[in-house]
């Protein structure tokens, strides 16, 4: 689903990714975990097409069978919106807008009818426990409610895998528990492939795999 060799990244003169590598296959959970700093959301971002490796050196990087590099920014942007979600650690969820206007936006850029984009929200919604919430504002809901909404707007567009940046990071722990648990329920009922970040010891033992990085460069769980 993802192969990536020899990834690179520099921030002027600070070498933050030193020639990762990293292989994960369809319907695979993999956890990355490290000290702050050791490079785990810019590797994140970058699997994810929000950033760039650096071309100082030469590197491959394909997903699902396409070379992100050969993208157009406006392929790129397509392929993001058609194929990857995104959970972060505060849902970014826009205030003016209710749960199931948030969760129809990443369709709505695909050019999904309102009536189709609608009708999905509302059965992702409804899968994650949310039936009485469509028209509540994000003020109006739990933390734990407005993370799973959160994880609604990943799953509009069906995409084959979900990114989360420390997910559980902003939740109590009988919210995180919940999230945890919903991601391995989502994997077993959608088959996405998820890649974790986080410095949740119990998430990223739950993982099916367990990467750990230290300077740039993952050390262990290949």
């Amino acid at each position: 689903m993802i192969s990536a060799k020899n990834i690179h990244k520099y921030y002027d003169d600070l070498h933050v990714l030193n020639g990762v590598d990293l292989n994960i296959k369809a319907g695979e959970i993999v956890s990355i975990v490290g000290a702050s700093g050791a490079g785990k959301t810019t590797l994140l971002q970058i699997l994810g097409t929000l950033d760039k490796p650096s071309k100082k050196e030469a590197f491959t990087f394909t997903i699902n069978g396409t070379d992100i590099n050969s993208l157009s920014e406006r392929g790129l942007a397509k392929f993001r919106n058609e194929e990857i979600g995104f959970i972060f650690q505060f849902h970014q969820l826009l205030p003016e807008f209710s749960a199931i206007e948030n969760v129809c936006i990443p369709a709505f850029i695909k050019k999904t009818s309102k009536a189709v984009a609608e009708k999905r929200a509302k059965e992702l919604l409804d899968f994650l426990g949310l039936k009485d919430r469509y028209h509540h504002k994000p003020n109006e809901l739990s933390g734990g409610e407005q993370q799973r909404v959160a994880v609604a707007r990943a799953l509009i567009n069906n995409p084959k895998i979900l990114f989360a940046d420390e997910p559980s990071g902003n939740l109590d722990s009988e919210s995180a528990e919940n999230l945890h648990n919903l991601f391995f329920q989502l994997r077993d009922e959608f088959g996405q492939t998820f890649v974790i970040v986080t410095h949740n010891e119990e998430l990223a033992n739950m993982a099916d795999r367990k990467l750990t990085m230290v300077d740039g460069r993952i050390v262990s769980g290949e």
